[in-house]
């Protein structure tokens, strides 16, 4: 699969304003706690997975919020923190660094910071990717990668947003006649159909929705650019008039609660999946390489 922006996957979004989060996650002093709450219920659901990995890729690992988890779960599992920017690549380096005095630093196993096309293929028996494809110019590109990463019978797990994401903010634009106020996320059917085309077996997808409540429209809007930002290509590009904030605060506080605090609705699509063996084309002469006859071999040695 090539690494290029496909017409027919990619999304509408404005990477400009990704880029600008990314940049303000990296000097961040913690990913988005919402990012951590997340990855605490998808290391839950790593027990249904017997096979323990011997290298895992934590794919965007300081936005994810899940290096705790992975090592408790895997302790001697070798770690590839896989970073989007040099900023980001530079933190995760950092948090890799141990103090002399910390039991971390004698204990465990390392940890190496890479790019995305720094991973050697076929090097890791996991895949981690918690919360980071809503951010994805184009998902089908980030599968790839994922599948060329894994080793035959490894597997991938991820999160991210689905469409009902902020259904209320989203609304609550329409009843003003303002553009969105975030871009659309995709369907978690659709990246299970993504999946597949990658070369994934047997994926596995559903969803939940988290709802969250602030005390006021201030508090709400302040998480809300935490967790990123609103890259629509549509949405108002220009600077906004106190007068239109006074309004937007207007609005979100006219959806408090009795209790007056503020819901917001985050649906939350979990995904996981298996590289399955490669499969040979039939023909009348057929050329196999060393590296797929010794997967194909492996696969059927383990279905015994």
């Amino acid at each position: 699969m090539s690494d290029s922006p496909a017409a027919d996957t990619s999304r509408r979004f404005d990477r400009a304003v990704v880029a600008q989060a990314l940049r303000r996650l990296a000097v961040a002093p913690q990913a988005p706690w919402l990012h951590g709450e997340i990855a605490r219920r998808m290391a839950e659901r790593l027990a249904i997975v017997r096979k323990q990995p011997d290298a895992i890729a934590d794919w965007w690992s300081f936005g994810g919020a899940g290096a705790e988890h992975l090592a408790r779960a895997y302790p001697q599992a070798r770690r590839i923190a896989v970073e989007p920017t040099p900023a980001l690549r530079e933190r995760s380096a950092q948090l890799a660094k141990a103090p002399w005095w910390s039991p971390k630093r004698w204990s465990g196993a390392p940890v190496t910071v890479l790019s995305a096309d720094q991973v050697e293929p076929g090097s890791v028996q996991l895949v981690w990717a918690n919360m980071m494809l809503q951010a994805v110019f184009d998902p089908p590109v980030v599968l790839g990668q994922w599948q060329r990463a894994l080793a035959v019978d490894g597997f991938a797990m991820f999160s991210c947003f689905g469409p009902d994401t902020l259904k209320e903010l989203r609304a609550l634009y329409r009843r003003l006649g303002w553009a969105v106020p975030a871009a659309d996320f995709v369907d978690m059917h659709d990246l299970g159909d993504m999946l597949v085309q990658a070369g994934f077996a047997d994926p596995v997808m559903d969803q939940e929705l988290i709802t969250l409540t602030w005390a006021s429209p201030q508090a709400l809007l302040a998480e809300l650019r935490g967790l990123g930002g609103n890259a629509a290509p549509e949405r108002f590009a220009g600077l906004r008039t106190p007068r239109w904030r006074e309004r937007l605060h207007a609005g979100l506080q006219g959806l408090a609660g009795p209790d007056g605090r503020i819901s917001m609705s985050f649906e939350v699509a979990y995904g996981h999946a298996f590289k399955a063996p490669p499969r040979v084309p039939l023909a009348a002469e057929t050329t196999v390489s060393l590296d797929d006859m010794r997967a194909l071999v492996r696969a059927r040695q383990g279905s015994r």
